[in-house]
């Protein structure tokens, strides 16, 4: 009974060690809102390779990986259009995720050097985009 109690914390200990507090608590691959002023603008999401990863009409909501390779976050950029209205594009990029410096207390070097640099989970997104693209000096003349 002694040897099988101790066998079952030696394999919690071990299920525990090969975790990152990161990948635990969060996603490598968070919802990110999509908004504009004025709303109903295309929107259309490059990541840092320069690939298309997402497009839609404002409002709207897309999943996003938060990073691109071992102990590197992924940043975008985000380009708003609607008709009548100048081009608007910002930078969406990635912060180290609060929750990756619980592996000091909780997951330990191997959750800290390995697990959550892998999964992306040590890097996290803002919960939303705001594109504000300006009216186009040709549409305000026609409305004056």
């Amino acid at each position: 009974m002694m040897i099988r109690k101790g066998l079952g914390l030696a394999v919690l200990a071990a299920m525990l060690g090969l975790q990152g507090c990161a990948s635990i608590v969060s996603d490598s691959k968070p919802e990110v809102g999509v908004y504009s002023t004025p709303t109903a603008a295309k929107y259309e999401i490059v990541n840092s390779k320069g690939m298309v990863v997402a497009s839609g009409v404002t409002p709207g909501r897309v999943l996003l990986e938060s990073g691109r390779g071992y102990f590197k976050g992924e940043d975008y950029k985000v380009t708003f259009r609607k008709e009548g209205y100048q081009e608007s594009t910002v930078p969406l990029k990635t912060t180290v995720n609060g929750w990756y410096w619980g592996n000091i207390l909780i997951g330990g070097l191997i959750g800290m050097l390995i697990v959550d640099p892998l999964t992306g989970a040590m890097y996290t997104l803002p919960d939303d985009v705001t594109g504000t693209p300006s009216l186009l000096e040709t549409a305000q003349a026609v409305t004056q």
